[in-house]
């Protein structure tokens, strides 16, 4: 982002003549430039705002009386400027030492991420909405229904928070949390080029999931970002399709391929496509060759999920034979395939489990 956007940045002198109910925009999500230019705005010299950017991403600070680096005055002058940090409301820890937490944003939202650690990485799944509104029949989110979308600073501290907690830095963020990031495409746009060039992590690291929104996996093509598409497909058909995600009816299948192979072409990167396995719905080896008929010289990849049960939901997750009959046959027919075993079942990590489970304490 350029420097001469940065009048969205709070200005110290104007918050005094506001009334004490009109919010603040935090500093978190603001790049080195923004920073750079609001503190100048300010009377302060310029290079206050490379010490602003490593006190934010590097130093994980929660509030500018705290940058000891900053005169005396000034942090008195900009106390109540908030950087956009949340409250850790609940935190569960798995065998595996996969951690969700339940993460409380100022306005009193909760929201869900997960940290997922192996040998050489540490993951982070974050959310970009407070629920989510396209209410697949699976999911625990969407039995939760919908309150809003989260902010850029709200998206980027999911992974800070996790950062500090592990005591590790994030090597990949998945936007697989609670809510469709592509009904929040403005945000979404603005975390990933924070994530990117404020925390440190490289795009292909970065991996957007959505359920098909029409025009905007075309609209996230056109800024040549390098991420991960992936694309929770969940039937090889369209009828399927809309039973078990009501909110695909008026986007055919048939279109939704269509744009996500001009996603190829743009921007060179192959789809992934998510399939959540349902013991007796969609996991039968017909299923699997009509998807793979579907997806013939297209430049994809097929993750396949074995469902994580809920208690919102009758879906149960199929046998091991039939979730290799499944791949077996996708292979045959020349379709790249793997399978992904959900961690942290113990703390609930499948969208909106933990904040389900605990709605009596949201208050």
């Amino acid at each position: 982002m350029s420097a001469k956007s940065v009048s969205v940045l709070p200005s110290p002198k104007s918050h005094t003549l506001q009334q004490p109910n009109i919010s603040i925009p935090p500093l978190l999500g603001a790049s080195l430039e923004e920073l750079t230019a609001w503190v100048q705005q300010q009377g302060q010299p310029a290079y206050r705002g490379k010490q602003l950017h490593d006190w934010i991403y590097q130093k994980g600070v929660r509030t500018l009386c705290d940058i000891s680096v900053f005169p005396k005055q000034w942090r008195a002058d900009v106390a109540e400027i908030p950087i956009g940090r949340s409250n850790i409301h609940y935190r569960s820890v798995a065998s595996d030492d996969t951690v969700k937490y339940l993460l409380q944003l100022a306005d009193g939202q909760i929201i869900e991420s997960v940290g997922i650690p192996t040998e050489k990485r540490l993951t982070v799944c974050v959310s970009s909405q407070v629920g989510c509104p396209m209410a697949c029949d699976f999911c625990a989110t969407g039995k939760g229904g919908y309150k809003r979308n989260l902010a850029r600073h709200e998206i980027v501290d999911q992974v800070l928070t996790v950062q500090e907690d592990f005591q590790q830095r994030v090597s990949h963020v998945v936007f697989m949390g609670m809510g469709e990031p592509l009904l929040n495409t403005d945000h979404l746009i603005g975390a990933i080029k924070s994530l990117n060039q404020d925390v440190g992590i490289g795009q292909r690291n970065l991996t957007v999931s959505t359920v098909g929104i029409r025009d905007r996996i075309r609209q996230l093509a056109q800024h040549q970002f390098q991420v991960t598409l992936a694309v929770s497909l969940h039937a090889p058909n369209q009828a399927l399709r809309e039973q078990l995600i009501p909110s695909a009816r008026p986007y055919p299948i048939e279109d939704l391929l269509a744009e996500c192979r001009e996603y190829v072409e743009i921007t060179g990167r192959r789809v992934t496509f998510e399939y959540i396995l349902l013991a007796g719905v969609n996991d039968l080896p017909e299923h699997a060759l009509e998807l793979a008929q579907r997806l013939r010289g297209f430049q994809s990849h097929v993750n396949l999920i074995p469902y994580n049960p809920i208690q919102e939901a009758d879906y149960k997750r199929p046998n091991q034979n039939r979730i290799q009959a499944f791949v077996k046959v996708l292979k045959q027919q020349q379709i790249a395939v793997s399978v992904r075993y959900s961690r942290g079942l113990e703390a609930d990590a499948a969208c909106g489990q933990l904040r389900a489970k605990n709605q009596t304490k949201l208050s």
